[in-house]
């Protein structure tokens, strides 16, 4: 029988109240409301191209600004990937994606490897998607890596229009975890000559 790889989390402080179930073996099922209206948009891009299976409920103060919540909800998401993956077992590892967005273009690889490392090499096209400070992803990103030890490589290579641009790192963010987190039958183990990741 094969083991199911989910996970539910929560984390509440006095700025938020996250909660996220993430499964690792879906359809790209989401329901999701972070209190961020766009951050609702990229995590269902992230949830259908991706094929996880994902549900969000974040309560944070925006009266104030989005930054709690944005941080909050990377660390949350880094505990789900980091509780979901379990033992990584016969997992692939690795992932890559190379993804266009209209003239945006993105790349993100990634090594599911223990080692929490962020590259971010992400300049904006412009400051603000709407009210939300864009230097806010980097701080999401920033989070999930801490708590999924995972060693992330965002580079938006092309991009005009930052609607475009953070869609495209998005979505490579999706196709590159799913490859790394796919069962392949030729893994023994870990993926590792060190046996353990």
């Amino acid at each position: 029988m094969t083991k199911q790889r989910v996970a539910n989390i929560s984390r509440t402080t006095r700025e938020t109240d996250i909660r996220v179930k993430l499964d690792l073996d879906g359809s790209g099922k989401s329901k999701i409301d972070s209190g961020v209206p766009f951050m609702d948009h990229m995590l269902e891009l992230f949830a259908k191209h991706g094929f996880f299976d994902l549900e969000v409920k974040a309560v944070g103060d925006t009266h104030i600004d989005y930054h709690h919540t944005m941080e909050d909800l990377g660390l949350v998401m880094g505990e789900a990937i980091l509780e979901a993956l379990g033992d990584k077992e016969g997992i692939r590892r690795y992932g890559t994606c190379l993804l266009p967005m209209d003239e945006a273009l993105a790349q993100v690889v990634l090594d599911l490897s223990g080692r929490p490392c962020l590259v971010y090499d992400v300049e904006s096209p412009a400051p603000m998607i709407k009210d939300l400070d864009c230097r806010l992803f980097h701080e999401f990103f920033k989070a999930l890596v801490a708590k999924s030890g995972v060693n992330l490589h965002i580079d938006l290579q092309k991009g005009e229009e930052v609607h475009h641009a953070f869609e495209a790192i998005f979505k490579a963010f999706a196709k590159a975890l799913d490859q790394a987190v796919t069962i392949d039958g030729r893994v023994q183990g870990v993926l590792s000559t060190k046996g353990s990741l």
